[in-house]
């Protein structure tokens, strides 16, 4: 899953980019308003996380502006701005969720998991097809309601974007969007290791490659 994190602040935006690499997110860090729409006119992101005070653009207008243009993307606001008014202002203006700064990391990984639950349907921090269930909290899965099987964060990258979109066919870039952030180096045939890797843990048929094109997982029946 790939993130745009928008912090002005070197210490909180190093911290925050660490830590959501450690739970096996990919994650763009950009420090100005301005920066933030280039990069979401060029790239596809899964969920912003929108600090307030930004240079360049302040981080309301920011996203005022993406909702003008009908930018769908998730977004969860990171402030110090803790009057009403502020919140207010943010969420009718078309966030999705608003933390207040100082937080701990595991209040906003539980807070993204949430965003995206809400949005996905999804009443419980699992994602399933009727076979798969992966646990977003725990990164393990299991199939068919056996024995749950731990997996390496670049493991839990792949098959959660792939069980976002169930029944979808997601090519190799596509897939590696949605494990590498900027500045990290994609290793050849990673992908396709990841793939095998996987189907040895959860069985050859629960990824099917559709030749040319990409791998999906079956949608729910």
């Amino acid at each position: 899953m790939r993130v745009l994190l928008v912090e002005d602040d070197a210490m909180i935006g190093a911290l925050v980019q660490d830590s959501l690499r450690d739970a096996s997110y990919a994650v763009d860090w950009v420090q100005d308003g301005l920066d933030a729409l280039g990069s979401l006119r060029a790239q596809t992101y899964d969920l912003v996380l929108l600090d307030l005070g930004l240079p360049g653009r302040d981080g309301l207008e920011v996203l005022k502006t993406l909702r003008a243009r009908k930018n769908p993307v998730h977004i969860l606001v990171l402030t110090a701005r803790d009057a009403i008014e502020n919140r207010v202002q943010a969420l009718d203006a078309g966030a999705d969720d608003y933390l207040l700064k100082p937080f701990a990391m595991t209040e906003l990984l539980a807070r993204m998991r949430a965003v995206l639950r809400r949005h996905g349907g999804h009443s419980t921090s699992c994602l399933e097809n009727g076979h798969i269930e992966l646990d977003l909290v725990a990164h393990a899965a299991r199939v068919d309601a056996a024995e749950w099987i731990p997996l390496s964060a670049r493991e839990f990258a792949l098959l959660q974007a792939l069980m976002l979109r169930p029944g979808a066919i997601l090519s190799r870039s596509d897939l590696e969007d949605r494990i590498y952030g900027w500045g990290e180096e994609v290793e050849s045939n990673a992908v396709e290791y990841l793939i095998h890797a996987l189907r040895r843990k959860l069985g050859q048929a629960q990824i099917r490659n559709v030749r040319g094109v990409g791998w999906m997982v079956s949608k729910p029946q």
